[in-house]
C-alpha cells in the first residue's frame, strides 16, 4: 500500500504541477481565452489514461494462464524501463520543468487552440500513460487485496490536493529534493517489479529456472503474515525467489542506484562569472 501510495503521490504530482504551470502561466500573460484548451488537452489524456489502464487490467482477461503471465511480465519490464527514464529525466529538468513547458506554450499559442489542445494533451498524456503503467504493474504483483488499489488511489488524491496548493501559492515545494528522495524510493520500488515480471515469464516456460530458488525463508517469513505482506508490499520481497529474481534485481539496482545518486544528488555547478577585462583592453 505505501508503494502503491508514493508512486501515485510521485506520479499525480508531476501531472499537477505540469497542469498547476500551464495554467498559471496563461493567467499571468493575459491569454485565458486559452484555458479551455488546456483543460480540453488535459481532459484527453485523462480518458486515454484511465482507458488504458482498463485495457491492461481486462484485455488479458480469457487468455490462458501461460499468455497472461507473458503479457503481466512484458510490460511489468516495460514499465520499469519507462519509470527509469521517468526518474533520470525528472531529476535532471525539476528545476527546469517551468521554462521548457512554457516555452513549449508560446509556441503552441503561436501556431493556434489546437496546438495548445496538443501540447496539453502531450504534457499530461505521459504522465497519465506512465502512472498507469506502473500503478498497474505495482498493483498487480502486491497480490489480489484492496490494499494497493486503496494506497495509489489516496495518493493520487493527495497529489491532485498538493499540487492545488502549490498552485496557489499557499505552500513552497523544493521539487529538487522531492524528486531526488522518491526518486531514490521508486529505484527499489521498480526493482521489485522487475523481479516479479521475470518470475511470471519463468512461470509461462519464458525464461528458465522457476524451480531454482536463490533462498526459500518461507519457514520463517509465512507468505500470509503480516511481515511478509509489508514487504511485498514495498519492496516486492517475495519468500521464496529464484536465482534469476535475485540475478536481475541485484543488476539492476546496483548500478541505476549508483548512477541515479551521482546525477540527482550532485551539486550545481556554480554560474560562471565574466572576468573583468584586462585594463589594457577597455581603455584602448
Amino acid at each position: 500500500m505505501l508503494a502503491n501510495f508514493l508512486i501515485g503521490l510521485r506520479e499525480g504530482l508531476e501531472a499537477s504541477l505540469i497542469v498547476g504551470i500551464l495554467v498559471a502561466y496563461l493567467v499571468r500573460i493575459d491569454r485565458r481565452d486559452m484555458l479551455p484548451h488546456v483543460w480540453t488537452g488535459v481532459g484527453i489524456a485523462l480518458a486515454v489514461s484511465l482507458g488504458f489502464g482498463a485495457l491492461l487490467t481486462l484485455g488479458p482477461q480469457g487468455l490462458t494462464f501461460e499468455a497472461q503471465e507473458v503479457i503481466g511480465g512484458t510490460l511489468s519490464i516495460i514499465a520499469v524501463g519507462l519509470i527509469t527514464w521517468m526518474i533520470f529525466w525528472m531529476g535532471r529538468t525539476a528545476r527546469h520543468l517551468r521554462g521548457h513547458l512554457e516555452g513549449q506554450l508560446d509556441k503552441a499559442i503561436a501556431v493556434g487552440k489546437g496546438a495548445v489542445i496538443t501540447m496539453a494533451l502531450l504534457a499530461v498524456g505521459r504522465e497519465g500513460l506512465e502512472t498507469s503503467l506502473f500503478l498497474w504493474a505495482g498493483i498487480t504483483s502486491a497480490g489480489s487485496s484492496t490494499a494497493p488499489i486503496v494506497g495509489a488511489t489516496l495518493g493520487l488524491i493527495a497529489a491532485a490536493a498538493l499540487g492545488f496548493v502549490v498552485y496557489r501559492g499557499a505552500a513552497r515545494l523544493n521539487l529538487r529534493v522531492f524528486f531526488q528522495w522518491t526518486g531514490t524510493f521508486l529505484v527499489v520500488v521498480a526493482a521489485g517489479v522487475l523481479a516479479y515480471g521475470v518470475h511470471d515469464l519463468q512461470e509461462a516456460g519464458v525464461l528458465p529456472g522457476i524451480d531454482n530458488l536463490a533462498f526459500d525463508v518461507s519457514g520463517t517469513i509465512s507468505a500470509d503474515s503480516a511481515t511478509a505482506a509489508v514487504l511485498k508490499g514495498i519492496f516486492n520481497f517475495s519468500p521464496q525467489t529464484t536465482v534469476l529474481q535475485a540475478v536481475a534485481w541485484v543488476l539492476y539496482v546496483v548500478p541505476t542506484m549508483w548512477f541515479f545518486v551521482r546525477t540527482a544528488f550532485r551539486s550545481p555547478r556554480p554560474s560562471r562569472t565574466p572576468s573583468p577585462e584586462p585594463a589594457a583592453a577597455t581603455t584602448a
